[in-house]
């Protein structure tokens, strides 16, 4: 497998697989063009050596075939604007007679972009035909979608077999974040410390027991401690919890006290009487809720001791919030710990943000810039800390 930075595209027409999911208001504007502008430092490199670009992508889930509402072509215009000086085309299907057509006659420094992959019931379903299609579109075959690394698809596993060793690699997207994933899972530097939020338990069980393996430090906030804390025999109110998970949860503990991982449960919560951004609001200790209050966030006692242990560590893996930080009441807890990874990376820290919540509360706080780095994978950044392999990338590795 070749390097990406280091491969010529001169005269080679690059079949590119992007995440352009992108979300769009009523009227049809994108209103988060973050994926977009992650895939651009990829389609500038190949056109910059000479060579041509072909886009694909899946966006939305369209049900019954090709849908106006489910169409690529309404991200034309901004992804014409982001290019600048870069001609882009666009093919209303993409593997049909137009497809063909557009890309065989596309010019070196030309981009296209393809029709929605899940027009094709064929591409979820990792279709082998459908994949042998695709890549007859191409010379050599780029996958920069992290976000979809994780489903066996037939533009993100599939079609790699079709192309030769040298002929297919990761953008600069999938290098990135494989690069700082494997940083933090194998290569770490000790004190390592993880920090979990969300609401439950269930969604975290695999991440947590590969990183007790790893991790020196185990920080829980958000919905998923409360069950931690139940189980304990704290009275948590009416505070969300897995019950079915109790006896998982102090698994989970004992093995973490066994392997000598510090796990951290919240000391306090800001609590409400309801989940409503006006609720009567108090902070309390996590010993005793009383019923009919529901713990929102973190609360003080727990910040100071998070950050403590935040501010000691070198390798920095947050995944998660605190608490329901869209709420103004309740986003103390989560700001607080997104400043403690902030000041740990300009002491040197490699901080790691990952997960659709986390991110968005980085970005929320404007911090993005002030990490190491922000995941844009969610569900594949999770299967790739749970520990398994991920379709898009062992395609590209084998």
């Amino acid at each position: 497998m070749s390097n990406f930075q280091n491969h010529n595209f001169l005269d080679q027409k690059a079949l590119i697989r992007v995440d352009f999911n992108v979300p769009l208001n009523d009227s049809f504007e994108i209103t988060d063009d973050n994926r977009m502008r992650a895939a651009i430092p990829t389609i500038q490199k190949i056109i910059k050596d000479g060579g041509s670009v072909i886009l694909m992508s899946h966006f939305g889930r369209p049900k019954e075939g090709p849908t106006d509402k489910y169409s690529l072509k309404h991200l034309v215009p901004h992804l014409q604007e982001l290019l600048r000086d870069t001609s882009v085309q666009f093919a209303n299907d993409c593997i049909g007679e137009e497809a063909i057509q557009k890309a065989a006659a596309l010019k070196p420094g030309e981009v296209l972009l393809l029709e929605n992959l899940r027009c094709y019931k064929e591409e979820e379903k990792g279709d082998e035909a459908f994949a042998k299609k695709l890549s007859k579109l191409g010379d050599i075959y780029v996958n920069d979608a992290f976000g979809t690394a994780h489903r066996a698809h037939a533009s993100t596993a599939i079609i790699a077999k079709f192309f030769p060793g040298d002929k297919k690699l990761f953008g600069l997207v999938m290098e990135g974040e494989i690069q700082s994933a494997e940083k933090v899972l194998h290569n770490n530097e000790k004190p390592f410390t993880a920090i979990l939020g969300g609401a439950k338990v269930s969604d975290k069980i695999l991440i947590i027991e590969n990183l007790l393996e790893r991790a020196n430090n185990i920080i829980i906030g958000g919905g998923m401690a409360y069950t931690f804390l139940k189980a304990q025999g704290k009275e948590i109110g009416s505070s969300l919890c897995e019950d079915d998970k109790l006896n998982l949860a102090n698994e989970l503990l004992a093995k973490a006290k066994e392997k000598g991982v510090k796990f951290y449960l919240p000391k306090d919560s800001v609590v409400a009487d309801k989940f409503e951004a006006d609720a009567n609001t108090q902070e309390l200790s996590n010993d005793s809720i009383p019923q009919g209050w529901m713990g929102l966030d973190i609360g003080e006692e727990a910040i100071n001791e998070f950050g403590e242990v935040i501010l000691q560590s070198k390798t920095i893996l947050w995944n998660g919030p605190m608490g329901v930080f869209e709420m103004d009441k309740f986003k103390k807890g989560t700001k607080a710990i997104a400043d403690f990874v902030v000041e740990a990376t300009a002491r040197g820290a490699f901080s790691l943000v990952g997960g659709g919540d986390s991110v968005a509360a980085v970005n929320q706080f404007g911090l993005a810039d002030k990490v190491s780095y922000v995941s844009t994978g969610g569900g594949a950044m999770l299967e790739y800390f749970e520990g398994k392999e991920l379709p898009g990338i062992a395609a590209i590795r084998h």
